[in-house]
């Protein structure tokens, strides 16, 4: 302004000067402008310069932080102040609707420009890279199953994320979702949090201790006999008594009481005892068949130990696994399995459409995994994980059935037996043929067994039991579906017409004390002659294919008596192939290796039996 007003003045001097201008005051006139016009100008550039320079230097950033808050992400949680009087002022109503007005201006710039997020979500607060990871957790809690199901599916298959991530969905998704998680194979175990930190022990006070006051606190009355037995047996002897116990109707007290938390540390605490652990994964199994108590089971960090037990390379510890998590599963699984019956295939969530059941019920003296693994060698004589398991399994209707026939359910069914009461597991049991098969058949009822084609397979006294459940199913109309979906039958060795066993002294341990399993195998038990006869007649008319094996080797029993458990005569059923193999009664369910012919012809029977169904 000064300039201008300069140059004014000097014009209408000039102008307005009479006389003739001198050359030489002109020209002074015009480098006084051009001097005071240079030096301003000069002046004004280096303070612009100045002060850009300083802007800079105020406003620079470090980028490297920049990249680094990029890649985090946050969980907002709603907090409600606890001042009444903030809550209600005038300028606080004001804040929230100018926030709301806000908001919804940026959504809906957002979804115009961008438009991948739904109501609830916009991607003004969330980067490129987060965008994957919110958009799974809100189609994981959708109101349809089926993109939940796709949800769970894609998280578990996505393998490229930071560590970060992978708790992000740890941190924020529901029970359901993380259930899914754990029974899906490929899912990362980042997923997962650590359990709690458990309560602290009370003072002077010990794990066995608590464990014999929450042993204490269990109803006693209108309980099997067997089941008080092994309390009062807890109380008195040790801590471990408690997972040889079938709690089933304990389970709301046992969660009352902080047993879940208990079982936590005893399990902890026997890491080194595979037995115990299972035995322990055997008790939250029972509770989770009860589906008030899933949440507490959850909470309590059971799912992510669970998580980590399903990828164990043992097959027993996985099956006991994958039998809680199937029973807190209500999303994909409507079956409940009870104690005793584990899903060997498929233990995961599976695209794969199962056409048919095929059943395993063991012997006297059994199990629901060692009665069926390998034969064993002379380099495998004891249950170890293998590599190669086509070389050795030791379960291999897990893993050589299972990949033969990849549509197939297989269940393997477990349940006490012994060859004596003078160390039966439980002085008062005394379970017969029949006791036992209304028990099983009512398990596998409610594990779904009925609802699809069925092939059963059986070893020794397993054998009698599924003839009994099949009897007694064909009474019941409830059952029916189990009689009309049976398909065939294989046994192994089955005494129909009863053993040579209970005819002998085994040692001075079975001496005179032979048990109920044992005197009901006798040739001239009434029970099994009725037995035979029913089921001959049922099977012939209801026309099922049926296959025997027998063994032609005597069998060691003890360390001093050598007999021919199941003699031919006694496996002839009557219909059906009866196929004499070189083995003995032990070895007649375990196949050398994947292409003997005791695989390979079972194999074929189960395909040919479920032919049609499987072509389905």
């Amino acid at each position: 302004m000064s300039l201008a007003a300069y140059c004014v003045i000097c014009c209408r001097r000039i102008g307005t000067s009479t006389s003739p201008p001198k050359s030489g005051t002109h020209w002074r006139d015009i480098r006084n402008i051009i001097k005071f016009t240079g030096s301003l100008i000069l002046g004004g550039s280096l303070f612009l310069t100045y002060e850009v320079l300083a802007l800079k230097k105020a406003v620079t950033l470090d980028t490297q932080v920049v990249e680094r808050e990029k890649m985090k992400s946050y969980i907002y949680v709603h907090t409600v102040s606890l001042d009444k009087g903030e809550n209600h002022g005038i300028a606080w109503q004001a804040r929230k609707e100018l926030h709301k007005a806000v908001r919804k201006v940026l959504a809906t710039s957002a979804k115009i420009l961008r438009n991948p997020f739904a109501d609830p979500f916009s991607t003004v607060d969330i980067e490129d890279h987060e965008c994957a990871v919110w958009l799974l957790l809100r189609k994981s809690k959708s109101d349809d199953k089926t993109t939940r199901l796709e949800a769970v599916r894609e998280m578990s298959e996505t393998h490229h994320w930071h560590d970060y991530q992978y708790r992000i969905i740890a941190q924020a998704c529901d029970p359901k979702t993380l259930i899914g998680l754990a029974r899906s194979e490929e899912s990362d175990l980042r997923f997962f949090l650590l359990p709690p930190p458990l309560p602290s022990l009370k003072e002077d006070s010990s794990t066995e201790e608590e464990l014999r006051q929450l042993l204490a606190s269990l109803p006693q009355t209108e309980l099997d006999e067997c089941i008080q037995y092994f309390t009062s047996l807890a109380l008195s002897e040790s801590s471990q008594s408690l997972a040889a116990q079938k709690i089933s109707t304990h389970c709301d007290k046992i969660e009352a009481n902080g047993g879940l938390q208990l079982l936590q540390r005893l399990y902890r605490l026997h890491k080194d005892c595979p037995k115990v652990q299972r035995n322990i994964m055997r008790v939250i199994g029972n509770m989770a068949l009860n589906e008030h108590l899933h949440s507490s089971i959850v909470r309590s960090g059971w799912v992510s130990i669970m998580a980590e037990a399903m990828k164990s390379p043992h097959i027993m510890e996985s099956s006991h696994a994958a039998r809680i998590l199937a029973n807190l599963d209500r999303e994909t699984v409507q079956e409940k399995y009870q104690d005793g019956v584990y899903v060997l295939h498929p233990q995961y969530r599976t695209s794969q459409p199962i056409k048919a059941d095929v059943l395993f019920i063991h012997g006297l003296m059994g199990a629901a995994f060692k009665t069926w693994r390998q034969q064993d060698s002379e380099q495998a004589v004891i249950e170890k994980p293998m590599e190669d398991e086509d070389r050795y399994t030791t379960c291999w209707p897990k893993t050589w059935l299972a990949k033969d026939c990849p549509a197939l359910r297989i269940i393997s069914v477990e349940y006490d037996s012994s060859l004596s009461d003078w160390r039966a597991r439980c002085p008062m049991e005394r379970k017969s043929i029949a006791f036992r098969s209304n028990e099983l058949l009512r398990k596998l009822r409610a594990a779904g067994v009925g609802d699809r084609p069925v092939v059963w397979i059986s070893h020794s006294m397993g054998g009698l039991l599924v003839k009994k459940m099949l009897l007694e199913a064909s009474t019941k109309p409830e059952m029916s579906t189990v009689i009309n979906n049976t398909r065939g039958i294989i046994f192994y060795s089955v005494p129909h017409h009863g053993s040579r066993l209970a005819e002998y002294s085994v040692n001075i341990r079975y001496l005179l004390f032979p048990s109920l399993e044992v005197k009901e195998l006798s040739k001239d038990s009434p029970a099994l002659k009725t037995l035979q006869d029913d089921f001959l007649e049922f099977a012939k008319d209801k026309n099922f294919q049926v296959l025997n094996f027998v063994e032609t080797l005597p069998t060691y029993i003890g360390s001093m008596i050598k007999l021919h458990v199941v003699p031919v005569e006694s496996a002839d059923l009557g219909i059906g192939d009866l196929i004499p193999v070189d083995v003995n009664h032990l070895n007649i369910c375990k196949p050398k290796k994947k292409d003997a012919f005791l695989y390979q012809r079972t194999l074929q029977f189960i395909r040919e039996a479920l032919a049609k169904d499987l072509e389905n």
